[in-house]
């Protein structure tokens, strides 16, 4: 009765709030504190333009991908096949990246980023054409999904990398982390909203037309991009071992989004699951959904403003004790604080997380004997490792947990933050050689 108590009290409070009015102020107050950014941290026309398109990429994603897999939960009520899905998904993600990969290399980053739209739209074409049908064709529907965001992916991170320089990157992937959380921050409100006001699953069908035209709208934007095709069109991948030896900073790097994933993998559709276990409606899920979108944005606007390159370890170590700080509060045992705090928390620091460790490793792209050549094949490694991570940590959860309210889910998740601690240990890591040039220095 308590836990009704609570969740009707925020319910009702939330809704009493003007979202309207709230976020207006904000943008306000974010308008009056602006300064202008040294001339070397400005970003390009293109910055701005791919920065555009992935908004509104993320508004239909946030809509639709944020209730896929509780439309799959509503229809199973099975861990089991929420966890293979994502677990095919991210298991045939790193060969969909090498296709995407090999696309991109051959043509432009830009022809893999729109097939990658175009696919995602068929997507969920396919979803409002089969229903209720999801949950029984779920296998090819994860292979489906997994080889249109490879493909997505491996055309948005290589732009990311050509339209910033060591210069304004962390500004850039701090805007773009800005970006996607506000487009992020209206879709779950609203595809929640249009849940909730449509009878049974009928509201998530609205939902996935709305993203499918969201997806197009990207497409169209992306043609004010041109394509660049490069002139060495070799795949480079067979050199991966060689890099590995050349450059072991790299090659750490790599590791580290391995065991990023190791949590990630989980924290990817878990949860609003779990929000939905202690506030059962898909409405106030969305209204939740806001309001660790706006954390996200704070953690943002401070890592463009004060992020420096040379304390990238310290933010490391920082984000570790605030993962394994939000995983320790779900031991008490899931209630609505819980795992409100425990949302709370992991909002504000895995973007710090995220952020520090793809700028640290792209900028050791640029550094790599291939420099700019290599840079496909680098993101497609980066997702390699990072979906080896994931669908450890997704094997292991379906694995272990034998019902989503024990408490074996607050240890397996505690256990993949303690994994993040293995980053800054990774990253703060030299070289032999690195030492002998600070030693010359």
């Amino acid at each position: 009765m308590s836990e009704r108590r609570g969740t009707v009290f925020i319910t009702a409070s939330w809704e009493r709030i003007n979202l309207r009015a709230g976020l207006q102020g904000f943008i306000k107050g974010l308008g009056a504190r602006r300064t202008v950014a040294p001339p070397e941290r400005r970003l390009g026309r293109e910055a701005k333009v791919s920065l555009l398109i992935h908004s509104f990429f993320q508004f239909g994603a946030s809509m639709s991908g944020v209730f896929l897999n509780l439309y799959l939960w509503r229809l199973t009520e099975s861990i089991w096949v929420n966890g293979m899905y994502n677990i095919i998904n991210y298991a045939v993600a790193p060969f969909a990246f090498m296709l995407g990969g090999w696309l991109a290399k051959k043509t432009d980053r830009m022809y893999s980023y729109r097939l990658g739209l175009l696919l995602i739209s068929a997507f969920y074409i396919c979803v409002v054409a089969a229903q209720e049908l999801v949950a029984e064709w779920y296998p090819v529907f994860a292979v489906f999904a997994s080889l249109s965001s490879a493909f997505y992916w491996v055309g948005y991170l290589v732009l990311m990398y050509d339209v910033s320089d060591e210069r304004n990157r962390i500004h850039y992937l701090a805007m773009n982390s800005i970006f996607f959380t506000l487009a992020g921050l209206v879709g779950p409100a609203l595809a929640g909203r249009v849940i909730a006001l449509n009878d049974g699953l009928h509201g998530y069908i609205i939902v996935f037309g709305i993203a499918f035209f969201m997806f197009l709208l990207a497409a169209v934007g992306s043609l004010k991009i041109k394509a660049k095709p490069s002139r060495h069109k070799a795949y480079y991948l067979k050199h991966t071992l060689l890099m590995m030896k050349r450059s072991p900073e790299w090659m750490r790097g790599l590791w580290g989004f391995f065991a990023m994933g190791l949590l990630q993998g989980i924290m990817l559709f878990l949860p609003n699951i779990l929000l939905y276990q202690v506030m059962p409606r898909e409405d106030h899920i969305g209204y939740m959904s806001v309001l660790f979108s706006l954390i996200t944005i704070a953690m943002g606007m401070l890592i463009s403003r004060f992020a420096k390159t040379e304390h990238t370890t310290l933010y490391l170590w920082i984000s570790g004790g605030g993962l394994i700080a939000a995983a320790s509060l779900l031991l008490a045992g899931l209630s609505l604080w819980s795992v409100i705090s425990f949302m709370v928390l992991y909002s504000f620091f895995n973007p710090l997380q995220g952020n520090t460790l793809t700028s640290h490793y792209y900028n050791h792209v640029g550094k790599l004997p291939l420099k700019g050549n290599f840079r496909v094949e680098s993101v497609v490694l980066r997702e390699t490792f990072l979906n080896a991570g994931r669908v450890i940590s997704i094997v292991v959860l379906i694995l272990l947990l034998q019902e989503v309210a024990g408490r074996q889910l607050a240890f397996i998740l505690l256990g993949g933050a303690v994994c993040q601690l293995i980053l800054p240990m990774l990253i703060g890591q030299k070289s032999a050689g690195t030492k002998r040039q600070a030693g010359r220095a």
